[in-house]
């Protein structure tokens, strides 16, 4: 592989707060280094579409506090073909781009991975996703803006169930990581979470609820991971049946969750890890994910950082346990 001159970036999957923040760093830490830098528009899609343009430092001028991405993203069910990778690949040759900067979770990420075997590209990945499921990095890109949104929707949702002494489930996203609610229901002062980290043979539901009625609370939140199954519908309809004297609601945050401006945390690990993609081309790393951990800029192969099992801190329930009383 020849010297590196052209770098690509673009943002996939679901967008995260501080996505731009990382495209921003990306592209001042490349053109920095005299790099040329070439965004490419709608992901995957657009890589494969050729939607790419050249970037300069004007092109992300005002941008690190935006929410969502100015590249725009998506979800490319043409890139997990061996025809559509072809054709990135050739749109990658016609731009004469020689390293792939991929900003988005652990779908996007394992595209990378594979797009870089099949290819022999350099790829390096910034973890942009608001789940905080990949290995390797303390926190990813959108996590804290994502909790304190949550947070202060918990608080207004409060207001109304003391007010009315009603018991509210709210369900947040992160379907298969529970980072997101158990954190929030912390600090939010919630009574309870309900994350798939805690599924054991123990009804998480019939815990709180025993929980609950000792104190004679009659109002209470309830945080709960998303899910296809066991949402916060499921455990609202079952505490209808089986606890019909309490008044149960059901609030679903939904995508109120990924906007806004992202938060100082944020900005700022975005715009570590962003330079730090850069510096990983430089040194020539490949096939990585910049992260930071320890308040240090790590490198984390693909294949730890998209490993499906990321460890909650069970303290955290017992946190969350000790402190609902």
């Amino acid at each position: 592989m020849g010297k590196i001159k052209t770098i690509g970036v673009l943002t996939s999957g679901g967008d995260a707060p501080g996505m731009n923040a990382a495209i921003r760093a990306v592209t001042r830490a490349g053109i920095c280094n005299g790099f040329n830098i070439k965004a490419i528009y709608r992901g995957y899609d657009g890589l494969i579409n050729g939607e790419v343009k050249p970037f300069t430092t004007e092109n992300v001028s005002g941008i690190i506090m935006q929410g969502g991405t100015i590249i725009r993203t998506a979800r490319s069910k043409g890139f997990m073909t061996k025809e559509g990778r072809q054709k990135a690949y050739e749109t990658l040759v016609r731009e004469e781009i020689d390293a792939l900067v991929v900003i988005g979770g652990n779908g996007s990420l394992t595209g990378a991975r594979d797009f870089a075997e099949e290819f022999d590209v350099c790829c390096i990945g910034l973890p942009g996703t608001i789940d905080n499921d990949l290995w390797g990095t303390d926190s990813t890109i959108g996590y804290d803006t994502t909790m304190n949104t949550i947070v202060e929707c918990v608080d207004r949702i409060r207001d109304t169930a003391q007010s009315h002494e009603r018991i509210f489930f709210v369900e947040v996203m992160g379907r298969d990581a529970g980072f997101l609610a158990q954190n929030s229901a912390i600090a939010s002062g919630a009574e309870a979470a309900i994350i798939p980290e805690d599924s054991t043979d123990v009804d998480q539901l019939a815990r709180f609820m025993e929980r609950g009625i000792r104190k004679s609370k009659r109002s209470c939140i309830v945080i709960v991971s998303e899910s296809p199954k066991c949402g916060a519908l499921y455990y609202a309809d079952r505490v209808r049946k089986e606890f019909p004297n309490f008044d149960v609601r059901v609030s679903i945050l939904g995508h109120l969750q990924r906007g806004g401006r992202p938060s100082a945390h944020d900005r700022i690990l975005a715009s570590r890890t962003g330079m730090g993609a850069v510096e990983a081309i430089m040194q020539g790393q490949r096939n990585v994910m910049v992260g930071v951990r320890n308040n240090e800029v790590v490198y984390v192969p693909f294949s730890d950082a998209i490993r499906s099992d990321k460890p909650m801190n069970m303290e955290l329930i017992k946190v969350l346990d000790e402190l609902s009383i």
